[in-house]
């Protein structure tokens, strides 16, 4: 039997990994959306949970497969949240890590270390057609603590500054497995384990 190819309502290679992985039990071939020449919808919600719908559903709609999409992002503390919806565009461009980390630094050179909490979020949502009126949404978070200095090369986004008091290493420096299992977007895949349904 075939497997059912579902649309990631992403172009980021990073979570395309990720997800892949995650669903290999699943009879599903994950294909990003940049495959079908799929445009980047406007995120207008004011919520990962609201820019994750809105991602898989217009993904959903052009395609015409069923769609899963992702929302993540970083929410500092002593920034009120900041980057949060706005983390893959921080310092202007969509996805340039390199200056998003950059200028998460700058914002946080004075804060002292006791004050330099912070999460990763994720969302997930799956939607069996662009209409489904009952989308499956997972989310996950994962707590640590901004690093002064980017630490590690693996990983993708902030990665590098995001550190894990109980591994006492950066996202960056955490093996694929180690990072599946912690992770904000592993915890929401394995809620999505336990509801997917195709």
């Amino acid at each position: 039997m075939d497997k059912q190819r579902v649309v990631l309502a992403s172009g980021n290679k990073g979570k395309l990994v990720e997800l892949q992985d995650a669903l290999q039990r699943f009879d599903v071939t994950l294909i990003p959306q940049t495959q079908f020449g799929v445009e980047s919808v406007e995120e207008t919600g004011l919520s990962f949970v609201e820019n994750a719908i809105l991602k898989a559903r217009h993904a959903s709609k052009v395609t015409g497969l069923a769609a899963l999409s992702d929302d993540s992002g970083l929410e500092v503390d002593a920034l009120f949240g900041a980057p949060g919806i706005y983390s893959a565009r921080f310092a202007g461009t969509d996805g340039d890590d390199e200056q998003n980390n950059l200028k998460l630094l700058a914002e946080m050179s004075a804060i002292p270390s006791e004050q330099r909490t912070a999460r990763f979020h994720c969302v997930l949502v799956y939607l069996r057609h662009w209409q489904d009126p009952t989308p499956i949404i997972c989310q996950g978070s994962w707590q640590g603590v901004i690093k002064t200095t980017l630490e590690g090369s693996g990983g993708f986004g902030y990665d590098p500054l995001f550190f894990v008091p109980s591994l006492n290493k950066s996202a960056a420096q955490l093996s694929k497995a180690e990072k599946n299992q912690m992770s904000h977007r592993g915890q929401a895949i394995k809620q999505l384990h336990s509801l997917f349904r195709l």
